[in-house]
């Protein structure tokens, strides 16, 4: 034990000597946090709304100026008619355009006609949820309704509420961490781990290390147990910051979220070992790390597009990337506040993913030894 001890305290002075590394190990996590936290964001702000006069009431009036109020939209001006508010949105002046209108020529059916910019569907999407909510409140104990262009879609009956749980100010960030979390892990835990053993027999040092009197599957745990250490760290640094910085709830139990999280650790380290057997150059082992993790974890994990709206056959290939399971259960157990029993399907994929990459690498590792 004393000499295993030796190799996981020398592996730890290695990696606190290299100042590179640790800036990119700590550094990588804040700045990506701070990015999708405040710059890359989804959430809905300042929408320039122009307004349709062609029909006034105090109905009207008072539903615009509830909508003026809110930070979601800013009222840039008025126009006469419903073609001068195409033309502002055309030539990028405004995003939305209001048109109160009444129907069937009731005094009380009014009603509300969107026209908005749709080069981006998201945000064109959200801007018309959100406009429908603010829109859709009573006034005066009255209902109104809110209907799209096309008469149909968008349409909020009269009475109707909507509740959104979980995330009712449907800020970004409460998706956004859980996935960071998911990225973040993977690829400090894999990508580092591969890269240390790959320089080690890049450097001819393995050979020595592993004539020494510890067994070479100790020798690649003593490798593995500071990056182990180092990703926890990671892990509470984000987790801090989602709460104290970003707002981000921690809704259910932090012993569970760091239990799964340990399972997923232990996966990605599992992963690195296993590139580290196949790669022989430091470069190659980067390489592979950015092919195999970087882009299926963006893309295919449901960090930024839902899994469900992928073609079907991507969403088979989706089903072997771990991240996709990390993601869904962090998002239950810190968003939604859900116990264990909710995410077990999840832990149970990722535990059957763990052990089989850690089986896989080490008997591979094996193989190279005794060839």
């Amino acid at each position: 034990m004393k000499t295993f001890l030796s190799f996981v305290l020398k592996e730890t002075k290695h990696i606190l000597r290299d100042k590179r590394t640790m800036l990119i190990l700590f550094g990588m996590p804040v700045m990506l946090m701070l990015l999708f936290g405040f710059a890359i964001t989804t959430d809905v702000k300042n929408v320039r709304t122009v307004v349709v006069t062609s029909y006034q009431s105090p109905q009207t009036q008072a539903a615009i100026e509830r909508l003026a109020q809110s930070e979601y939209f800013t009222i840039t001006q008025t126009v006469a008619t419903p073609q001068e508010a195409e033309r502002l949105i055309r030539n990028q002046k405004a995003d939305m355009g209001l048109i109160p209108s009444l129907q069937g020529g009731g005094s009380d059916g009014l009603q509300w006609q969107i026209m908005v910019d749709g080069c981006d569907p998201n945000m064109a999407q959200q801007w018309t949820t959100y406009a429908q909510s603010i829109l859709s409140q009573p006034i005066d104990a009255k209902h109104y309704s809110l209907a799209s262009p096309a008469g149909e879609g968008l349409g909020v009956r009269p009475g109707l509420s909507v509740r959104l749980l979980y995330n009712p100010q449907m800020r970004s960030a409460y998706n956004f961490v859980p996935a960071i979390m998911g990225m973040l892990l993977m690829l400090i835990c894999a990508m580092m781990t591969s890269i240390s053993i790959v320089r080690e027999k890049e450097r001819g040092n393995m050979e020595v290390l592993l004539v020494s009197p510890v067994r070479p599957l100790m020798v690649i745990i003593a490798k593995a147990v500071p990056y182990l250490v180092l990703a926890f760290a990671i892990l509470i640094t984000i987790l801090l910051m989602a709460h104290y910085v970003l707002a981000v709830p921690l809704a259910g139990s932090l012993f569970w979220i760091l239990v799964v999280s340990t399972i997923y650790i232990i996966l990605a380290l599992s992963l690195g070992l296993l590139i580290s057997n196949i790669a022989k150059t430091q470069l190659v082992a980067l390489l592979l790390s950015a092919m195999v993790l970087l882009m299926p974890v963006v893309m295919l994990s449901g960090m930024m597009f839902p899994v469900e709206s992928m073609p079907v056959v991507l969403q088979w290939i989706s089903a072997v990337v771990p991240p996709r399971y990390y993601i869904e259960a962090m998002r239950k157990l810190m968003i939604m506040g859900v116990g264990i029993g909710e995410v077990a399907k999840e832990v149970i994929i990722l535990t059957v993913m763990t052990l089989l990459l850690l089986a896989v690498a080490l008997k591979k590792f094996n193989v190279r030894l005794e060839s």
